[in-house]
């Protein structure tokens, strides 16, 4: 999908490209990645690099034209991992900037308005516009963070009385998206440290907005950091809770067994065919069913005072 945007008391779709335009691309066809490369003059390999996957966070500068690959959050869609990491171009060229994404996100939202956008002053402001982005992402990020303490605390929750490895799978999970969260902010940290450093656009840039842009990122790093250490050590804990829970139910099964065993025995005894002074008894019956549950009852009382059960 592309959409052209001009800045004019307020942001406007335009139908064609205009000298200070915004042209926002999320899931580009393959006819729309055409028209990026002749219409825009796009370079193939910088739109490869962008739709990679596994593009990692960088900056570029050219005499035209300048690239700042992101990472951003997104929801999974499949029954993996709730969330991932995918990269969000940004294309700065003379005559429009150009945002490029593999899929909608939140960073960048097509159909809900956004707090950045009201900000945006055309390319004269192109590089504050970039640290509204990552500003942006590390709100982002702490949203999403949120979200999977809370989805961790209910896993935790169901693991307590867990016998399964369905549980541990989910919290797993969790795990990885703390991984893919550490990684692509690290990466971010490094494009935003490279952007203070570049002398090429010292001057263009609000340093206010790009301390706030870094402070942001160092909290959604240490959330998740924090977050990843807690699993980690919660997840060792646990397998050890799911491995006593089995014991315990095992040792339960066990003592059930030996208490139907008492009846059982007591039964094949007198069920035999050799003679005992019960044959001719009509007592013999419920004697029988007493005397079991006399030392069914014995055995229970055993096992309690023992804490067996």
């Amino acid at each position: 999908m592309i959409k052209i945007f001009k800045t004019f008391g307020g942001y406007i779709e335009i139908p064609k490209a205009e000298k200070g335009c915004w042209i926002n691309v999320t899931q580009p066809t393959a006819e729309e990645i055409q028209r990026l490369h002749h219409e825009f003059q796009l370079p193939t390999d910088i739109i490869q690099d962008i739709l990679d996957t596994d593009e990692r966070s960088r900056v570029e500068f050219d005499d035209d034209w300048s690239l700042v690959i992101m990472r951003v959050p997104v929801e999974s869609s499949n029954k993996g991992t709730p969330f991932h990491t995918i990269p969000l171009g940004i294309y700065v060229s003379p005559d429009f900037t150009l945002t490029l994404c593999l899929q909608n996100n939140e960073v960048l939202p097509i159909e809900q308005s956004s707090p950045f956008r009201e900000q945006y002053r055309g390319v004269s402001d192109v590089y504050n516009f970039v640290l509204r982005l990552f500003l942006r992402s590390g709100n982002i990020y702490l949203k999403y963070l949120k979200q999977i303490n809370q989805q961790t605390a209910l896993i935790e929750q169901d693991l307590e009385k867990s016998i399964k490895n369905r549980e541990l799978n989910k919290l797993l999970k969790m795990e990885k998206c703390l991984v893919y969260f550490i990684t692509s902010i690290k990466a971010n940290e490094v494009v935003l440290a490279k952007l203070r450093n570049s002398k090429k656009i010292s001057s263009e840039i609000n340093h206010d907005l790009l301390d706030d842009a870094i402070i942001e990122n160092k909290q959604a790093l240490e959330m998740a950091q924090i977050y990843s250490d807690i699993q980690s050590g919660m997840m060792d804990a646990f397998a050890s809770v799911i491995s006593n829970n089995l014991n315990v139910v095992m040792k339960q099964l066990t003592l059930i067994s030996i208490i139907l065993m008492i009846p059982t025995l007591i039964a094949s005894v007198f069920g035999m065919n050799v003679p005992n002074s019960f044959e001719n008894s009509s007592w013999a019956m419920p004697t029988i069913i007493v005397s079991s549950l006399f030392l069914s009852i014995i055995g229970v009382i055993v096992f309690r005072k023992r804490q067996w059960i």
